[in-house]
């Protein structure tokens, strides 16, 4: 095999990074007299590191989570002692590994979106993870249309690919007994296998304004604390407060 040949080796084993480093890794390694090992471990780190980037660029556009809400952003003295506490050992996701859920309750404007985004930003970043941010009615709708199509078990088990998926404003979603069945199944099918991050408006007492029937509104409380975080957003709306500073 000669030199030349080699280029061409290395891009038919798809490894783009390597091929492109690969003339100036050559130059660097005779220059500095590198031995085998050397030259070896610097192309195959940057092939790791350069998948790993792509990886999470992948992870954090298939996540559609909201624009600007991240670590960085979240204003941590705001939020409430026992969840500024709890902050530290979320974002290490040994929950998510293990399949345990997070529910977030508050009023409006407390912070509960921003918060959860942040967490699934740092997931995605930190360890990897692949994570789905979707509104209530969103996912309701999208089961729905599966279920028209006689595709329900095919949505579900797309879905079981992310390790956590966040069920944003679940709360607002008025269900009639369809869109209540199709919820349900979803959430029965990640009991106990993967993560569910919820956050509402609504607390538990209240659920059977989603659920309407009273044994599956049971049911499904049941299996989400099984193994659960449960995280109350009090205080004053952030959103309130952001908006008068703004006026004044």
């Amino acid at each position: 095999m000669s030199a030349s040949t080699l280029p061409l080796l290395i891009r038919a084993m798809h490894l783009p990074t390597i091929a492109r480093e690969y003339d100036q890794a050559i130059a660097r390694a005779e220059a500095e007299n590198w031995g085998y090992q050397r030259f070896l471990s610097y192309l195959f780190e940057a092939e790791a590191n350069d998948r790993l980037q792509r990886k999470i660029e992948r992870n954090l556009k298939d996540a559609n989570l909201p624009a600007g809400k991240s670590l960085d952003s979240l204003d941590q003295q705001k939020l409430p002692d026992k969840v500024r506490r709890q902050l530290p050992s979320l974002l290490e996701a040994a929950f998510v590994r293990r399949g345990d859920n997070l529910l977030c309750f508050g009023l409006a404007g407390r912070g509960k979106s921003h918060f959860v985004t942040a967490l699934a930003r740092e997931w995605i970043c930190r360890h990897q993870l692949q994570v789905l941010f979707i509104p209530a009615f969103r996912l309701v709708t999208q089961l729905l249309v599966a279920k028209r199509d006689l595709k329900l078990p095919q949505a579900i088990t797309r879905l079981q690919r992310f390790d956590a998926v966040i069920i944003d404003d679940i709360g607002y979603v008025q269900q009639s007994p369809e869109e209540m069945e199709v919820l349900f199944h979803f959430l029965a099918e990640r009991y106990e296998k993967k993560t569910v991050v919820i956050t509402s408006n609504l607390v538990f007492s209240q659920w059977d304004q989603i659920f309407k029937n009273p044994m599956t509104t049971m049911a499904a409380i049941d299996r989400l604390v099984h193994h659960a975080t449960i995280l109350e957003f009090t205080g004053e709306s952030i959103r309130a407060n952001a908006a008068k500073k703004r006026q004044s």
